[in-house]
């Protein structure tokens, strides 16, 4: 996908923004009055995934997102444990496209997840979409990498607690915690199940294999565990 067709795809989420206008806006430091004049308005995309812990996968956290565009390839999100007025704000995500990911320093890049599992897997939903709008945002961020630091590490705490942590994104079949998206699932009366289907038969393309990263340091993968780092086509029949 192009960086048109990102754009295109992103521009689904919400912000009233088109794509020129939301590369000016974001550096347009102004007072503005309504509803959207502050940081907070640029925000109002929601998607919800399951976040895992780089350091543990074992930790794994149901996370809302509230996001919005920033330049062109890139967007913000605030996240939280949960939909309503009293929801805990636990971190934040970087999302950038695949070609600025491909031009950070290696140094940098062990930061950043990737979403093709999420995506093809049906870990990601945006419920308040319709259909074919989540479809389209689902295409356009696919190949995009999240950088996400949870300040809150466990949201069963009165306060944050501890340091914050670095959360990874769900690679390969398997090491999901099937209670975790059961609940999710329940939350937003979902199948993801069937969201995997719909997405793999809408995108052509097979499900990741990645392991966990087996430490901090390690860059993360797209596609396969070795070798050429590229998608495999779904199978027919």
């Amino acid at each position: 996908m192009n960086r048109r067709e990102l754009l295109e795809s992103l521009g689904v989420l919400g912000t009233g923004l088109t794509v020129c206008g939301a590369a000016a806006e974001a550096h347009d430091s102004r007072p503005r009055k309504g509803e959207n004049a502050t940081p907070l308005g640029n925000h109002a995309a929601h998607f919800c995934g399951i976040h895992v812990a780089k350091k543990d996968p074992k930790i794994q956290i149901i996370t809302q997102h509230f996001c919005g565009m920033v330049g062109e390839e890139m967007h913000q999100c605030l996240l939280y444990d949960a939909m309503g007025n009293k929801a805990r704000l636990l971190g934040v995500e970087y999302i950038i496209s695949d070609r600025l990911f491909r031009n950070l320093p290696d140094e940098e890049k062990k930061y950043w997840h990737p979403h093709t599992y999420e995506v093809l897997a049906g870990g990601l939903i945006a419920p308040e979409m319709t259909p074919d709008d989540e479809m389209k945002f689902m295409k356009g961020l696919l190949t995009t990498w999240g950088k996400t630091w949870h300040t809150w590490p466990d949201p069963k705490t009165p306060v944050p607690m501890g340091e914050p942590l670095l959360m990874w994104s769900l690679t390969a079949d398997g090491q999901q915690d099937d209670k975790v998206v059961a609940e999710r699932d329940k939350a937003f009366g979902v199948k993801t199940a069937k969201v995997r289907e719909q997405r793999i038969e809408a995108l052509g393309l097979e499900v990741p294999r990645v392991p966990q990263p087996p430490s901090l340091d390690t860059i993360g993968r797209q596609w396969t565990a070795t070798g050429e780092d590229q998608p495999t086509k779904r199978k027919k029949g």
